[in-house]
């Protein structure tokens, strides 16, 4: 009887040893260099960890990953690289760091122009980087473009974080885009000159501002001001947010600013199948109603509807311009930003 019951526990034994090889050899893991934070990332890869049995490795950080990228080579580790600025992806191709990524599935979820031309990246998000106004102090029906903000009638009452920011870069870039770069210039010059203070802090930072009575005029995402109107543990940021009206520009002509975040594959990537399995997953309905629902930025799929809070600040005609133009733009754009002193 004993040895009945020992074979039999020595069968069961070398079953699970067996399993536990089996589930080893099948464990997945994507490594992603990201520049966008870890709290932002965590609704999408915990959801497709959970669904696809994936385990992510992920390294934040807030610039340089193009040169990391660089110098690790074939030996980098990294799968997928996640930014925040449509700049960042273009240096990234232009580097030569990344892979063409085949997908019928995200050409068919993602329009043309928020796509690399030669897919080397693609768009997973848009934000509006829109003009906020003190509700008390500022006339809405006045500000109906984002050239108005060159009115001299403005003056000392404009607030912005640094021009050198890949946020206000890429604005800048637009207008190069729009305008050509010796009228694009003439606007910034005349902006600049309606600051109400030296440029600083983030965006959250300038609708205190407004608050405070400092400024009346400022520029910001979208997302930060749905960061501070919804945020429960800072009660002083609903304060900012409710001083603060948005509105969206250029609505009459050619749209309101957009610009991304997105996704590229590393280019020495070890696991580039999985890794395009993800990106796809993230242009899917799924994950783009995450981007909405918890982060608070607009979906690249035009066929997810928007719903719940951020639609509590209405709905914008964006505009079309391939965002690969706002990229090409981006080095004219910071001459122009140094040179007037944004």
């Amino acid at each position: 009887m004993k040895k009945s019951l020992f074979f039999l526990l020595n069968i069961l034994l070398s079953f699970t040893v067996i399993f536990i090889g089996i589930q080893r050899a099948n464990s997945k893991e994507l490594n992603i260099y990201s520049y966008r934070s870890s709290a932002l990332l965590e609704p999408f890869t915990k959801k497709y960890e959970k669904e696809f049995n994936i385990k992510f490795n992920i390294l934040h950080a807030q610039k340089g990953l193009a040169q990391r990228l660089k110098s690790e080579g074939k030996n980098s580790p990294a799968d997928i690289i996640l930014t925040d600025d449509v700049s960042r992806l273009s240096e990234l191709a232009d580097m030569d760091l990344v892979k063409t990524m085949e997908s019928d599935l995200i050409n068919r979820n993602v329009p043309k122009h928020l796509r690399h031309a030669e897919n080397k990246w693609v768009s997973l998000s848009t934000r509006a980087r829109v003009i906020g106004i003190s509700k008390k102090r500022v006339n809405r029906e006045e500000i109906k473009t984002i050239e108005d903000l060159a009115n001299p009638k403005f003056k000392n009452k404009i607030c912005t974080r640094i021009g050198s920011h890949p946020y206000n870069r890429a604005l800048m870039a637009s207008l190069i885009s729009h305008h050509g770069e010796e009228k694009a210039k003439k606007w910034a010059k005349e902006f600049v000159s309606n600051f109400a203070r030296k440029p600083k802090g983030n965006d959250r930072a300038q609708a205190k501002a407004i608050y405070s009575g400092e400024c009346d005029i400022v520029l910001m995402n979208t997302y930060y001001f749905a960061l501070m109107k919804f945020n429960d543990q800072n009660p002083e940021q609903k304060l900012w947010a409710e001083d603060t009206d948005v509105i969206f520009f250029n609505q009459e002509d050619r749209g309101q600013h957009i610009n991304i975040s997105g996704a590229a594959i590393a280019k020495y990537s070890k696991n580039s199948k999985e890794a395009l399995k993800f990106i796809e997953w993230l242009t899917e309905p799924e994950a783009q109603k995450i981007y909405s629902e918890i982060n608070f930025e607009y979906p690249v799929n035009p066929n997810v509807k928007l719903h719940g809070k951020i639609m509590e600040w209405g709905t914008f005609k964006a505009d079309n311009l391939p965002i690969s133009e706002i990229a090409k733009n981006s080095n004219k754009a910071q001459m122009i930003i140094d040179e007037v002193g944004w």
